[in-house]
């Protein structure tokens, strides 16, 4: 009985054989692909069979770069916002500085050329702060005693009458302003020269004129002027205009509205003193009691 070898131990053809038709089927694949491409639309098909295989062996490699790079780029956008919003901020200080510097150098033009016309010479002052007393109204300027300054002097701004030094210190003074409620101003009304005295009713309040008849020549609107009269205000300085007048009562009630702008600005001028005027002349009892005590001696 002839012995058959199973399959499973069957090994086909011989290596060599193999091998030459590898190598032929080889060499006649790629003459034919070099010249005539047939091969071509082959693997157009086997990469679109893999192109599934591909992108999901090299998408968790591409998704880690563009991470990386959105995270770098974030990083990098939140630096130049932050050097924007400073610049941005340096920018409008800067701004805000070069305002600031504009105004005070307008409003000290105005001062020069309200210095010509003011009846005494002036010397420039800066305003420190405001009064520590809360009942008052008082400037602390930075001219004391060292720079000629004395108690009495008047202090006035660009448009008016600001108020008067009561306190001098070596390097700085102290300004009681108009409207402090125990400052009073003599003046008269522009249009009519009527005499009357302005009183102050506190800071962030009006002037009051008191003591005038219900029937007085007073209307808003009048312009109020020193009087010059009591020798420490030069007459002619703006004080204040009329805002209303109350007639209703016994006696006449003018409220009037500051004409400098005393809780706004940073300079003021302070006024040189005035010459002092003539002695008031003596009545005729005191002139007789004084020609006695003469012939007595």
């Amino acid at each position: 009985m002839q012995s058959t070898q199973p399959a499973f131990f069957k090994q086909g053809p011989r290596p060599l054989t193999r091998l030459v038709i590898f190598a032929f089927l080889s060499l006649s694949l790629m003459v034919g692909d070099a010249y005539y491409h047939v091969l071509g639309r082959l693997r157009e098909q086997v990469s679109i069979a893999l192109y599934p295989l591909q992108w999901l062996a090299t998408t968790p490699f591409s998704m880690a770069q563009e991470a990386g790079s959105f995270l770098s780029r974030q990083s990098d956008l939140l630096a130049e916002n932050r050097r924007l919003n400073d610049a941005q901020l340096s920018a409008a200080m800067q701004a805000q500085r070069l305002k600031q510097l504009e105004g005070e150098n307008a409003r000290l033009r105005e001062l020069t050329e309200a210095r010509r016309g003011l009846p005494r010479p002036s010397q420039l002052a800066e305003i420190l702060y405001n009064g520590r007393d809360p009942f008052s109204s008082s400037l602390v300027i930075d001219q004391g005693a060292r720079q000629g300054v004395v108690a009495g002097r008047i202090v006035a701004d660009a448009v008016g009458l600001v108020g008067q030094v009561v306190r001098v210190q070596p390097l700085t003074s102290e300004v009681r302003l108009i409207s402090d409620r125990n400052h009073m101003v003599p003046v008269v009304v522009e249009r009519n020269q009527l005499r009357a005295v302005v009183y102050g009713m506190g800071r962030q309040q009006p002037l009051e004129v008191r003591n005038m008849a219900p029937n007085v020549d007073v209307q808003p609107g009048d312009m109020l002027v020193t009087s010059g009269i009591d020798g420490v205000y030069p007459a002619g300085l703006p004080v204040a205009r009329v805002s209303s007048v109350d007639r209703q009562s016994g006696f006449a009630r003018i409220f009037c509205t500051p004409v400098a702008a005393i809780d706004q600005y940073r300079f003021v001028l302070i006024l040189d003193a005035a010459e002092a005027l003539p002695p008031y002349p003596l009545d005729a009892s005191a002139v007789d009691a004084a020609s006695k005590k003469k012939r007595k001696r």
